[in-house]
This record gives structure tokens, sequence and C-alpha cells, in this order.
């Protein structure tokens, strides 16, 4: 049983219903999660725009996705994780970077890794990364503007993946097959500044 309404345009809240439509229209479906949050429009369109706004910055289609997944496994969202393991696959991420990343790894890609790597780092610890965590993050080819693109990434998954504990949505049959249960301890309760070095080196 979930905890909150899964809503259709026709049962939303008035002033969410035309959010649900730009939905229907960009993903052609509404998923179960942002049904669930039609139960609050300013909810509803502040997680749609931001959406869309981040996806206006710097960084490619599949690094948001890495960042989601990433972000996902930080915050123990199981319906968040099913949704962007689909979106990852479709804009390319390998399989086995996919599996890294839903174990909690980064991912064998170079670039990706130092992607994860960082947004890792600034989940556990609430923003407050290292100089080294800064400095792997420029050597690995981003910027200053993009460091901050993370922290809108965060703020992103944040909004989802809280929003998905709360609500308990079900998955529906699109994200079934990417169904994922997370492990003791993925919630965020631990508070480490080397993601890295927990997972294999791209020598080793």
């Amino acid at each position: 049983m979930t905890a909150f309404t899964i809503h259709t345009i026709d049962t939303a809240p008035e002033d969410s219903r035309e959010t649900l439509r730009h939905v229907t229209k960009t993903l052609g479906m509404i998923p179960n999660l942002a049904a669930a949050m039609a139960e609050s429009p300013t909810l509803l369109r502040s997680f749609f725009a931001v959406r869309d706004l981040y996806a206006q910055g710097s960084m490619r289609r599949i690094d948001i996705e890495v960042l989601s997944l990433t972000n996902a496994f930080e915050n123990g969202c199981e319906w968040c994780m099913a949704f962007h393991s689909a979106a990852a696959l479709r804009e390319g991420l390998s399989k086995e970077d996919l599996a890294r990343l839903r174990a909690g790894e980064a991912p064998v890609d170079a670039r990706l890794q130092v992607l994860s790597d960082f947004s890792r780092s600034m989940v556990r610890n609430r923003g407050a990364v290292s100089e080294q965590d800064l400095e792997a993050f420029y050597a690995g080819g981003f910027t200053k503007a993009q460091a901050l693109e993370v922290v809108l990434g965060a703020g992103f998954s944040v909004m989802s993946n809280f929003s998905g504990h709360l609500a308990d949505a079900p998955l529906g049959l699109a994200f079934e097959p990417h169904a994922w249960t997370k492990p003791d301890g993925a919630a965020g309760t631990r508070m480490l500044r080397t993601p890295s070095a927990q997972t294999p080196s791209l020598s080793g």
C-alpha cells in the first residue's frame, strides 16, 4: 500500500495538472513518483523547473544520470535508483558501470568515476568536500562552475529521493526490471571523505 495517492491528471490538484501534462509530453508517461509528488503543486512545479534548468547546464545527459544514480545510492532511494538505471542505459551508460553504481561503487569510465566520487563525497559530507576532493575533480577536467552544478544535482536528487521515501510509490511496469533494494547503511549514515579509496583503481 502506498502512503500517498498516485494521481492522474484528472485527480491531481488543479495547480498540478499543467505540470503533469508537461511531464506526459516530455517523458511520454507520468512516472508514479511524479504522480505522488503532484499532491503538492509547489513541489511538483519546483522539481520539474529545476529538472529543465539542470538539463540546460554544461553536464551531459549521461553525467546527470551518473550523478542521480550516485545520489540515489547514498540517499537510499529505491524508486529513484530504478528510474535512473533505465534512463542511464538509454543515455549510453555501460551495463558494467551501471552495476557498479548500483553497488555504491564508482564507474570504470575515468571521467564518470571522478564525477561520481565528487558527488558521493559531497552527499556524505553534506557539501563540506575537501581540497583533495576539489583537486581530483578539477584534474578530471571539470570546472568550478561544474562543481556548483554538482550542488544543483544534489539538490535535485534530494527532492526526488526524499519524496521517494515519503511517498513509497510503486515502480510501475516500465521500471520494475530495474528494481533495486538498498543495502544496509546505504541511506547516508556514513561520513567518509574519500570514496574512491574504497573502489578499485583504474590501474589495479
